[in-house]
């Protein structure tokens, strides 16, 4: 009396929870109960007969028997020979086999193949581009579209559940002179029979045609690139687009390993720092432009005065020029001054000499004409 009344509980339990199968391929969905049939045995107590099971759970066969205690609560045999699953997981999928005897002493064997599944929530377009530019590619997140596109998919199982994730991108590329705000969705079928299929709320991004960029600048800041070792100097590369393009920074015609950004800052100039710099913008829509270079040279202080750097300033050469300068004139000066003097000194001496020659003369006659007088005066007496 006591097994017919838990006959009739379990009938109570399986008419609330799951149907009895019977088909060779089982497919049930996880969290529900599954009751698997043993062709062959007797309706009533007693049964000949065994399950096997051979799944996830279980390392090899395990065997389950009417006389055995429940398995863990995770699946006994019923009065009437019936195997129970209470509720189904991913690890449930594989093999069950049941060998029944009846009471005329004929055996039966059944063989079931279970698989598990999982309906999943209603699919999503994550973090859509609400922009398109038309001739560049760009990745959403599934989608349909009549423009040129391609599909990547991937699929991972998590390791607790070993329930499977599906992720579809969808990378599209719009052509010109399409439409502006075209339609996308993506949508999921199931592999069940009358199952439909589940689909994404639509997405309609704006396209926009790209405009040719503007020539891109390079500004420099002190103006002149001219500073002084420790001083900041702050390079900005000037491009107007939409979207903002990367930037890439050169110096010496070399690339340098930095981040993206439109400024560069260089801090504490030293001699380390000299060189050309310059910067290149990449847009998808027109590739690569340079800037034109600029110069950055550090103009070095020095005890005797302000000295120049291999690239700064010309300070010291102007200097020295100066000076040389200078001493030119300074020297040309000294010569013209003593030739002058020279020249002066000799027609000096010319105009002394005729003087001189008069006097001689004049002296000369007066000297003859005393002669004279004195031979008279000494004749002429007493």
């Amino acid at each position: 009396m006591a097994a017919w009344a838990a006959a009739g509980a379990w009938v109570l339990v399986l008419s609330l929870w799951g149907a009895v199968v019977g088909g060779q391929n089982v497919t049930a969905r996880i969290g529900e109960p599954l009751v698997l049939n043993c062709k062959g045995a007797p309706k009533k107590p007693p049964q000949q007969l065994e399950w096997k099971l051979n799944t996830g759970r279980t390392e090899a066969w395990k065997v389950l028997s009417p006389q055995g205690g429940p398995w863990d609560s995770v699946a006994r045999v019923l009065p009437n020979g019936s195997l129970l699953l209470p509720a189904v997981g991913i690890q449930d999928e594989g093999t069950f086999r049941c060998r029944a005897t009846n009471r005329n002493g004929k055996e039966t064997k059944t063989n079931y193949r279970v698989r598990v599944y999982q309906i999943p929530g209603k699919p999503e377009i994550v973090d859509p581009a609400s922009e398109l530019m038309a001739g560049v590619p760009m990745w959403l997140c599934g989608g349909v579209s009549p423009v040129r596109v391609s599909v990547k998919e991937q699929t991972w199982r998590h390791p607790e559940t070993g329930l499977f994730t599906l992720q579809s991108e969808l990378m599209v590329t719009p052509a010109g002179g399409g439409a502006s705000r075209p339609t996308f969705s993506c949508s999921f079928s199931l592999g069940l029979p009358r199952r439909r299929a589940l689909h994404t709320a639509p997405i309609q991004p704006s396209v926009w045609e790209p405009e040719p960029p503007e020539e891109v600048q390079l500004v420099v800041e002190p103006e002149g690139g001219v500073v002084a070792p420790g001083e900041t100097v702050t390079l900005t590369c000037e491009t107007p687009a939409q979207p903002p393009p990367q930037i890439h920074w050169m110096k010496d015609g070399v690339p340098l390993s930095l981040t993206s950004s439109p400024v560069l800052i260089l801090p504490e100039v030293g001699p380390q720092d000299q060189g050309t710099y310059s910067c290149v913008a990449t847009l998808p829509s027109h590739g690569p432009q340079e800037s034109p270079a600029v110069s950055i040279s550090i103009i070095e202080t020095g005890e005797e005065g302000p000295t120049a750097g291999s690239v700064g300033g010309s300070g010291l050469g102007t200097l020295a020029l100066a000076l040389g300068i200078l001493g030119g004139l300074g020297t040309v000066t000294l010569l013209v001054g003593v030739i002058m003097w020279r020249r002066r000194r000799l027609q000096g001496e010319e105009r002394k000499a005729p003087e001189n020659q008069e006097e001689e003369e004049e002296r000369a006659e007066l000297n003859q004409s005393e002669e004279p007088e004195a031979g008279e005066s000494s004749t002429g007496g007493p």
